[in-house]
């Protein structure tokens, strides 16, 4: 498996739109070959230089941390294997959170205690909520940052590169959907040299639940700003219940979910992990009373985090999570493979 290159990339995953845009490839590729072309592209552009093609240097690097090639292996339950189901807030205010801001109450606890030394994760600019993947090191970033994104159509794993490579960071924690955090299971746990320093690095990854995310283009320009004539800076709050409610001043507008399919990318359509499987914590809103996010506790890391957060007075625990409503979702999105 090692011997193949982005050409079986191309042919197993690109060509037939599975690419999530992870970017994966992006971040382990030693040639920096691998870039994604302005607008929305379904895949990143086929690299003009490749060592392993074109000088038979041994590699495979962009193929072995693909979580799309090969067999996709399911977890017998829904949920995959979970030590621990909690609801949880911070203690502390954060003014974007849109659930409890457990997760930014946990990533602060590990800045402040230097647990990590960075987190990569999707901000948006202000102006235009157009997203990039970026590198957090302050906690008043992260805090600023907090909240939920609907345009996660971003190769999020390219940044890790920068913190690991370019910036030297030797722990690292990573906000990540079901996809970017099933790519770095495989780069953990695939024994590559080249992958070895992103292995030794990432200390946390941190999955969000995700039934499926919106192309900027098509939802920003096409449906926000192009039907409901709202300007991307007036949006003080989107969010997803039983529609898509926009809010902007004092008003607030709904996009039936069912109008917004022309905005889903051919690679999430065929993705069917909800609950990030892959993940250290998983984490959501569903399940939780409203103030709280629903944590799915799934390794010994995510755990110590967990526990130096709610020991530290960051977290606060709640009441029992609603594991059927959170099964339901998990399941209709199975349905689709």
């Amino acid at each position: 498996m090692a011997e193949k290159n982005y050409r079986d990339l191309e042919r197993e995953v690109w060509e037939k739109g599975l690419c999530t845009r992870c970017g994966a490839c992006t971040a382990v590729c030693p040639a920096d070959a691998f870039t994604f072309p302005p607008g929305s592209p379904a895949h990143p552009e086929p690299p003009r230089y490749c060592k392993m093609e074109a000088d038979e240097v041994p590699c495979g690097s962009c193929y072995l941390a693909c979580p799309k090639v090969g067999e996709q292996v399911r977890p017998a339950d829904l949920l995959g294997d979970y030590r621990a189901a909690v609801t949880a807030k911070a203690t502390f205010a954060i003014p974007g959170r849109q659930s409890g801001g457990a997760v930014t109450a946990l990533l602060v606890n590990a800045l402040q205690k230097g647990l990590v030394d960075a987190v990569v994760t999707v901000a948006q600019d202000p102006w235009t909520k157009k997203p990039q993947s970026v590198v957090i090191t302050e906690t008043e970033a992260l805090v600023a940052q907090a909240g939920s994104r609907y345009n996660w159509w971003v190769p999020l794993l390219a940044a890790l590169k920068e913190a690991v490579v370019v910036r030297k960071y030797r722990r690292v924690a990573v906000v990540a959907l079901p996809c970017a955090a099933a790519a770095l299971a495989r780069i953990r746990t695939s024994g590559l040299d080249l992958h070895a320093p992103y292995a030794r690095a990432v200390r946390l990854v941190v999955g969000l639940f995700c039934t499926e995310t919106f192309d900027y283009e098509q939802l920003m320009e096409g449906k926000i700003r192009g039907e409901l004539g709202i300007e991307p800076w007036e949006i003080e709050r989107m969010d997803v219940r039983g529609s898509l409610r926009v809010t902007a001043g004092e008003q607030t507008f709904e996009l039936r979910l069912d109008a917004l399919e022309a905005c889903i990318p051919e690679g999430c359509r065929h993705c069917t992990d909800f609950a990030a499987w892959s993940a250290d914590i998983s984490a959501g809103a569903v399940g939780s009373p409203e103030g709280y996010t629903t944590l799915l506790v799934r390794t010994s890391a995510g755990q110590g985090f967990f526990e130096g957060a709610v020991n530290a007075g960051l977290i606060e625990v709640g009441g029992k999570v609603d594991l059927a409503r959170v099964e339901a979702l998990a399941k209709k999105k199975m349905e689709r493979g």
